[in-house]
């Protein structure tokens, strides 16, 4: 089955301060490692940003496509919204530009287990990680729904639709000491990121 990825990138991050998109490790930023490390996937790549705000240094990969949020400010369901809706693929990956260590091992299993699902989900210490999943496509439509009604919370679309936890016990196969969810919310978290980047490879 065929699958896109879907790269998250609309506004700043309040707690960093920052444009997190635009921050780099090493020498690329952060939505060229989600592209980078993404490439050859799936079918297509798509970079959800802020209205406007379509200057990512994107254009040594012509094989993504930016697709323009509608609005700011009303959390990550509207960018997984306008991410479904330009993706031509039934399963959709999607991530956040934040995950410098995405795994793709991890990733390939996740969407081995979606048949019968209308989402794929890590859960880590009792929470869940919607910003790293796959969901089908036709969830936009109880996205949708949602949205017209003032409500943005993925909780309540994932309390809608048919949703497979990937438990820890699984995730460690993979991903053992869960760098697929080290996320930069923070100046520390960038440092952090970037001395393991460093250890990797020394």
């Amino acid at each position: 089955m065929s699958l896109s990825c879907i790269i998250l990138a609309g506004g700043k991050g309040l707690r960093l301060g920052r444009d997190k998109a635009l921050e780099k490790i090493n020498s690329l930023t952060l939505v060229q490692h989600s592209v980078t490390t993404l490439r050859g996937l799936g079918e297509q790549i798509i970079v959800v940003t802020a209205p406007g705000k379509t200057d990512l240094g994107l254009e040594d990969f012509p094989e993504v496509r930016v697709v323009e949020d509608r609005d700011t400010g009303k959390g990550p369901l509207m960018g997984i919204y306008a991410g479904l809706s330009a993706s031509k693929s039934e399963l959709n990956l999607v991530v956040a530009c934040d995950m410098p260590f995405l795994n793709l091992e991890l990733i390939r299993f996740m969407v081995s287990q979606s048949e019968g699902w209308d989402a794929v989900i890590p859960r880590v210490g009792g929470l869940i990680e919607p910003l790293h999943a796959v969901y089908r496509r036709n969830i936009k439509e109880v996205a949708a729904e949602l949205m017209a009604g003032g409500a943005y919370s993925l909780r309540q679309l994932l309390n809608k639709v048919r949703v497979r936890f990937i438990e820890e016990t699984e995730i460690g196969l993979y991903d053992p000491q869960n760098l697929s969810f080290f996320n930069i919310n923070f100046p520390e978290d960038l440092e952090k990121a970037r001395e393991l980047f460093r250890q990797r490879s020394s």
